[in-house]
C-alpha cells in the first residue's frame, strides 16, 4: 500500500477489523479525519488512519475511555503517561473486585443471611482511616476508661499500650483474598459487645492481680503452659493423683500471683480456699473461650503473621484437672 491510497469506510473496516458502524463513530467523533470525499460526497481515508484506527482498537480493547485515547492522539498526553494512569485504574478496580470475591466467598462457605452480606460488605468496603477507627473503639473499651478506683490506683492505659499495638489488625495496600477475608470476620468479631467484655473482664482480672500485660496475662498464661503443658504431652489423665500434683503445684503458685494484687490476702498452699479455685478455674474458662483464640487466629492472618499456637487442649485440660482435684 502506497501513501496515496485512499480507503472507503468499508475498506477501512476490513483492513482494521472493525465495523463499519464502529469505523463511522470514530470518524464523526473526530478519532480519524477522512483526507478526501469521493464525487458522491463518500468519504475517503488514508494510510495513517488504519495505523490511527489500531491504536484505538488496542487502547480501547485495554479499557481506555475515548477522552484519553483522544489526548494521546492528540498528543496531549504521551502513550506512557496514559498507560500509567489506566494501569493504576485497573489496579483499584483489581482490589474492588478481591473485596467483592471474599465477601462472595464467605457467603458461599457460611451460608449467610441477606442481612449478614450487607454486613460483610460494608466492613470489606471500610477505608483504612475507618477500619482504624472501628479496632480504636474496640481496643479502648477493652482496655481504656477504667476508673482508678476500681483497680488500685494502676494506670491502665500506659501498662497495656504495648499490648493494644500488638491485638491491633493492619490490612496491607494490598491484601490477598484470604486477608481481606480474615479482616471482615475479625471487624465482626471485634464489634461483638459479648466478645469484648469478655476480654474487658480478663483485663480487669490482670490489672487487679498487679501485673499487667497481655490478653490472657502472660503471667498467667506461661505458668499454665508450663505446668500443664507437659502433662498434656504425657497424656496424663485430668482426673489421676498426677494430675493432682500439678494442680497443686499451680494452685500454689497462683496463689502468689493473686496475692501479689493484695486480692484475698492469699499465699501459700495452705491458705488456697475454694474461693481461690474457683477465680483460677473462671480465669482460664475465659482464657479458652474459642472467640480470643479465633481473634488471635485471624490477626495474624491479616498482618501476614505466623499462626499461633493454639493453647485450648492445655487449658481445657487445666480447668478439668482443677475441676477433679477439687
Amino acid at each position: 500500500m502506497n501513501g496515496d491510497t485512499l480507503h472507503s469506510i468499508g475498506e477501512l473496516a476490513r483492513r482494521t477489523g472493525l465495523t463499519v458502524k464502529t469505523v463511522r463513530f470514530y470518524s464523526d467523533q473526530g478519532i480519524v479525519s477522512p483526507a478526501d470525499r469521493n464525487p458522491a460526497g463518500h468519504r475517503r481515508y488514508g494510510a495513517d488512519a488504519v495505523v490511527r484506527l489500531d491504536l484505538v482498537r488496542t487502547l480501547r480493547e485495554l479499557g481506555l475511555g475515548l477522552p484519553a485515547i483522544r489526548q494521546v492522539l492528540e498528543r496531549e498526553l504521551t502513550l506512557p503517561e496514559v498507560a500509567a494512569a489506566h494501569a493504576e485504574a485497573i489496579e483499584v478496580r483489581i482490589r474492588v473486585l478481591r473485596l467483592r470475591q471474599s465477601v462472595l466467598r464467605a457467603v458461599a462457605r457460611r451460608g449467610a443471611t441477606a442481612e449478614e452480606l450487607t454486613g460483610m460488605h460494608r466492613l470489606a468496603r471500610l477505608t483504612e482511616s475507618e477500619r482504624e477507627r472501628l479496632i480504636g473503639e474496640f481496643l479502648t473499651e477493652v482496655f481504656g476508661g477504667v476508673p482508678d478506683e476500681v483497680f488500685g490506683g494502676v494506670r491502665v492505659g500506659g501498662e497495656f499500650a504495648g499490648v493494644a499495638r500488638s491485638l491491633t489488625p493492619e490490612l496491607p495496600e494490598e491484601p490477598s483474598a484470604g486477608q481481606v477475608e480474615a479482616w471482615v470476620e475479625l471487624a465482626r468479631l471485634a464489634g461483638d459487645a459479648g466478645f469484648r467484655e469478655l476480654l474487658r473482664g480478663l483485663t480487669e482480672g490482670e490489672v487487679a492481680e498487679g501485673v499487667p500485660g497481655s490478653v490472657p496475662r502472660p503471667g498467667l498464661a506461661v505458668l499454665v503452659g508450663e505446668l500443664a503443658g507437659p502433662a498434656v504431652a504425657a497424656g496424663v489423665a485430668p482426673g489421676s493423683a498426677e494430675a493432682a500434683g500439678v494442680v497443686a503445684v499451680l494452685l500454689e503458685r497462683y496463689a502468689g500471683l493473686a496475692g501479689a494484687g493484695g486480692v484475698g490476702g492469699v499465699g501459700g498452699v495452705d491458705g488456697v480456699d475454694g474461693s481461690l479455685r474457683a477465680r483460677l478455674v473462671e480465669r482460664l474458662r475465659a482464657m479458652a473461650d474459642p472467640r480470643r483464640e479465633r481473634y488471635l487466629e485471624l490477626l495474624a492472618v491479616v498482618n501476614g503473621w505466623a499462626p499461633p499456637r493454639s493453647s485450648a487442649e492445655v487449658l481445657d485440660w487445666a480447668v478439668r484437672a482443677l475441676a477433679w482435684a477439687g
